[in-house]
């Protein structure tokens, strides 16, 4: 089914029986704010590497797995399946990166991380430039041989387990003025500093802080690309993000329908099993037609991307897969909450926890409502045929 390959179902195989290994401690994640034991976590880590399941979107070229963009859509389809965050440490480094990346950033960061050395976060939302970039206030100043950064992040993902992070900021002067630049900046490092680290509705490992950048000097040697250069590689990463959250949510969609019909099945109702009463039967019906139109309209998108088409059109088809597939896993959140009954509120419930969870999809890489202008604009510009029915 799906056309898959012997090799796409190894590797989602392999995937998926990792991520089973994991969900015995999502209630202990959850119930301890989503951390679990160093040694439990590190085994994780350690399995994952061993698997070929970490790096899954690297090249071999750097050490990473060289996977299809359909295999990597497999595995981030089973990570989805696990809450708390727990299937995370089946990381995806910067996929964009080893195209622009100096011999200098080569060496000290990506091929570290590829092999699971180090781990990286971005600082680019700000208070009042989330989905929009455009608004970024956020300065790098160039000084020399150094950039002086100037600026307050939100929502940096990562961020207390990162050793270095991306930071995109504007130049205020010079020939580029204007211009963003995307600078990595090691971990602690002077200036750099924690404002306060909010608390989420989910209970993962990983906190998003707010984080300012004070007079923060790095060589130039930490800037990706070129000032005034197209930074078509920060394009790329939200494609790939948004396909990775979409990949996401049609996995959690599968573990929601899977939990739900099994408890409708065996939970007896007027000497019936609830999954047989019409309402109850509806509910599951639709969440099982929408996760299949998501998963078709998913592996399509990613098999685009590995025959090479337009950038532009696979820039549509990403939020259109985004877009799709986030608000299908929350309605099917919902309705699984429902079946529960009292049982879906319960945090020790999986219901309740990717409830919680999936409502960040429709938000970060992009909210919904950016999805669609991308969509709409496209259609306004290109028409149709350039998202639907491409050459």
């Amino acid at each position: 089914m799906y056309g898959l390959t012997d090799e796409d179902l190894r590797i989602r195989d392999t995937a998926r029986d990792f991520v089973e290994s994991l969900m015995p401690h999502e209630a202990e994640a959850e119930l301890a704010g989503g951390l679990l034991p160093k040694e439990v976590t590190a085994e994780h880590r350690a399995r994952a590497l061993a698997m070929g399941l970490y790096a899954t979107n690297m090249p071999a070229s750097v050490g990473g797995a060289g996977c299809t963009a359909l295999q990597q859509i497999l595995v981030q389809e089973q990570c989805g399946r696990v809450t708390n965050g727990l299937g995370w440490v089946m990381a995806t480094p910067p996929q964009w990166w080893p195209d622009v990346a100096t011999d200098y950033q080569m060496q000290r960061w990506l091929l570290p991380t590829v092999r699971g050395d180090k781990h990286e976060a971005y600082a680019i939302t700000e208070e009042f430039a989330g989905s929009d970039t455009s608004a970024l206030q956020t300065t790098a100043r160039r000084d020399g041989d150094e950039y002086v950064i100037d600026g307050v992040k939100w929502h940096v993902t990562s961020y207390n387990l990162a050793d270095y992070v991306f930071v995109e900021a504007v130049l205020p002067d010079g020939p580029h003025a204007g211009d963003h630049v995307l600078l990595v900046v090691d971990l602690p490092w002077p200036g750099v500093e924690v404002v306060r680290s909010p608390k989420y509705s989910h209970n993962i490992a990983d906190e998003h802080p707010i984080v300012a950048f004070r007079e923060v000097r790095v060589p130039v040697d930490n800037l990706v690309g070129a000032e005034g250069g197209p930074m078509t590689f920060t394009q790329d990463w939200f494609r790939f993000e948004r396909m990775m959250v979409a990949a996401r949510c049609v996995g959690a969609a599968q573990r929601l329908l899977d939990e739900v019909t099994a408890f409708a099945k065996g939970r007896i109702v007027g000497g019936r099993p609830l999954g047989e009463h019409q309402l109850v039967a509806g509910m599951l019906a639709d969440s099982a037609t929408e996760l299949f139109a998501a998963r078709t309209m998913l592996y399509e998108v990613a098999r685009a991307i590995d025959a090479g088409h337009d950038r532009k059109t696979l820039h549509g088809q990403a939020s259109m897969a985004k877009l799709y597939c986030s608000e299908m896993a929350g309605r099917a959140a919902d309705r699984a909450v429902q079946i529960f009954g009292g049982r879906g509120y319960m945090r020790e419930n999986v219901a309740e926890r990717l409830f919680r969870e999936l409502r960040v999809e429709r938000i970060w890489e992009g909210a919904s409502e950016i999805q669609r202008l991308i969509v709409g604009r496209q259609l306004m510009n290109r028409g149709p045929a350039a998202l639907l029915d491409p050459v």
